[in-house]
């Protein structure tokens, strides 16, 4: 089974499916005493402070967490022990924590953490629902339970290992992560950014205004129901939306509905957007040292999109950038 839209990539042979302390399911440790102020910084509508700083994004991490490291470093966001080191900034990820890369829980216990560093200081630190964490939940929830999709039957654990699902985080996932990331926005505004995971339409079908969009994908995902899910990941699964000759429109009603001059999202790599070939040191494309050339975000879509998804999945690069773009 193909997901439409979505980039395969060889997954790690199937994990137990997990749907909290079960018999014979994995053991969950008890939690620290610290843990619950460690993750408040996950209820919704923190307080953005006057004077807030910078702000800037994150694209898809795709369990990369040292590529992640190294970028936030980088970027000065973050120091040499990887803790919050940029005062009142402010910083979202822009979805996709999971899934292809080896440390895809790691990526979420850092996210988390920086969420509370960074509100203590002033700033914040903030995250948006991808498609590979809607993919994710079903896996955990829904296993081996059918779902229609386009192709004929199919079902949420088969399609994770498919996209690049990996057995060792299943195995950590926990009831924290799984509320983490049931709670996240799916869309947001920030300084004129319309700020989105995937580069579809699709959004339009939930709601009119950002909160209403918002709401509506808590409340499904809250439901529980594995054809819901399925729904809302098959649509934002959708890719290309402002990328070829009707892109700019497509781009223009999505920001007269809910604001800001600019989208700015992941999900598509920007190897897919351009269409450039990889490169080696050698010039040939097909050298086992290819990969593609990303100096930075795309701009494209008649200057409304911002693409952030650098293909770090495919030896590009885990992009953090500063908004506004200097372009």
């Amino acid at each position: 089974m193909m997901v439409e839209g979505s980039m395969t990539h060889g997954a790690d042979e199937g994990p137990k499916t997990w749907q909290g302390a079960t018999e014979g399911g994995p053991a969950i440790p008890p939690r620290p005493a610290q843990e619950p102020d460690l993750y408040t910084p996950t209820v919704q509508d923190l307080p953005v402070l006057e004077g807030a700083g910078p702000l800037y994004v994150v694209g898809d991490v795709h369990g990369y967490l040292d590529e992640l490291r190294a970028a936030l470093r980088a970027a000065g966001l973050t120091d040499a022990e990887d803790r919050w080191a940029a005062g009142n900034s402010r910083l979202w990820f822009l979805g996709d924590f999971t899934d292809r890369g080896p440390d895809g829980i790691g990526v979420i216990d850092m996210v988390m953490r920086l969420s509370a560093e960074a509100a203590a200081a002033g700033g914040y630190c903030k995250a948006l629902l991808g498609n590979h964490e809607l993919l994710f939940l079903g896996a955990s929830r829904f296993g081996d339970t059918p779902v229609e999709s386009g192709a004929g039957t199919a079902s949420f654990h088969a399609a994770w290992m498919l996209n690049g699902g990996q057995r060792a985080d299943m195995e950590r996932l926990r009831d924290h992560h799984i509320q983490w990331m049931s709670r996240l926005d799916s869309m947001a505004v920030a300084d004129g950014h319309l700020l989105l995971h995937s580069d579809t339409t699709a959004y339009l079908e939930y709601g009119e205004n950002v909160d209403d969009v918002n709401d509506a994908i808590w409340q499904a995902l809250a439901r529980n129901d594995a054809e819901e899910t399925w729904d809302l990941f098959r649509k934002f699964t959708k890719r290309f939306a402002f990328r070829d000759e009707d892109g700019p429109q497509a781009a223009r009603e999505l920001l007269d509905v809910y604001g800001g001059l600019r989208i700015v999202h992941g999900h598509s790599p920007i190897p897919y957007l351009t269409g450039e070939p990889a490169e080696s040191e050698s010039g040939d494309p097909d050298a086992p040292d290819a990969a593609p050339r990303i100096d930075g975000p795309h701009v494209y879509a008649d200057s409304l999109a911002i693409a952030m998804d650098g293909g770090v999945t495919m030896a590009g690069k885990l992009l953090v950038a500063r908004l506004p773009l200097d372009d």
